[in-house]
């Protein structure tokens, strides 16, 4: 049964006249919004479930602050498992209220992500039939998101110039990464966004090594990893990789001018990478030289996510006098 159950979907691919228009290239934004979890986290969450399940799993046991929580327990509903989600204080009561609607069980402990995971990881080594699911950081992880890439090389009229994604723990960025390798694609270049205060990957970046943010202090709460996974430093290796950072209120504005655009509501995690074409960063790096002048395919990546609502976002247009 948990071979033949279907968690994730082929997202729709739209050329965006919208963006392209605000850009001057041709723009694409994959739709990961419109993932039966909400968000792109179905795909890596999703097929490390199942191959959990298939190992003989009981108990799917996962942290998180949001998506990846909801991912796991939907993930375990389609398959038939027992769930339970650990979630920091900061994860927002519709969001924990939809984890227990997919019929799992929510506890919150600590203040972020961090602490929650170490409570799961005293949870999974006092039940035997459990398996840990982390939101990502393992390998089951990024080859599910991998299929996102896979699925651009039959949409897309060309290879893209460049894909843009939001980065948190660097779970979709080493997906990305491996998809690029599966299809072919490995010159393909990728701006990975983040928010200022939820920036550990950048970071790290200028460190050489992983480094471990003090706190999370931006309202993309879902991009709040304290330290990125370790594989995303042997991304930046073997991929031509651009991190970039901008301040919450570019986030939160992609988010609105999204809503304008294409009627779709995104939380601030994905309007980190919107905003890599609303705040020009992609134009900033063209005059740097980094990207091609003539850029004639960009892939924007709507990862999407539950952990908004348009009461919240109205009310940081009026906290950031947007």
């Amino acid at each position: 049964m948990a071979e033949s159950v279907q968690l994730h979907i082929a997202t729709p691919l739209l050329e965006s006249i919208p963006l392209t228009k605000r850009a001057g290239f041709p723009v694409f934004v994959k739709c990961e919004n419109a993932q039966p979890s909400g968000s792109f986290k179905i795909r890596g969450i999703g097929h490390r479930c199942r191959k959990a399940v298939l190992s003989g799993c009981k108990h799917i046991i996962s942290s998180s602050g949001g998506n990846a929580g909801y991912a796991a327990a939907y993930a375990a509903r389609q398959l038939g498992v027992k769930a339970t989600i650990v979630v920091p204080e900061t994860t927002a009561q519709n969001v924990r209220n939809r984890m227990s609607d997919a019929g799992a069980q929510v506890i919150v402990h600590g203040k972020v992500w961090d602490e929650a995971n170490d409570r799961a990881q005293d949870m999974i080594a006092k039940d035997k039939e459990a398996i840990g699911i982390h939101p990502f950081d393992h390998p089951d992880v990024w080859a599910g998101h991998a299929t996102l890439v896979e699925e651009l090389a039959n949409e897309l009229p060309q290879k893209p110039d460049l894909i843009i994604t939001s980065v948190g723990g660097g779970g979709l960025l080493c997906g990305i990464a491996e998809g690029l390798d599966r299809v072919g694609w490995q010159d393909v270049p990728v701006l990975a966004m983040e928010t200022v205060g939820a920036d550990c990957f950048n970071k790290s970046v200028e460190a050489g090594k992983s480094v471990t943010l003090p706190a999370i202090t931006s309202v993309a709460k879902c991009l709040g990893a304290l330290t990125p996974a370790a594989k995303c430093m042997e991304c930046i290796k073997d991929h031509k990789i651009y991190s970039e950072v901008i301040p919450d209120k570019e986030a939160i504005r992609a988010c609105l001018m999204l809503l304008d655009d294409h009627c779709i509501l995104v939380e601030p995690a994905c309007g980190a990478a919107l905003a890599g074409i609303y705040a020009r960063v992609i134009h900033r790096l063209q005059e740097e030289k980094k990207l091609q002048s003539d850029l004639k395919c960009v892939v924007a990546i709507v990862c999407g996510g539950y952990s908004i609502s348009l009461e919240e976002l109205l009310k940081f247009k009026k906290d950031f006098n947007l």
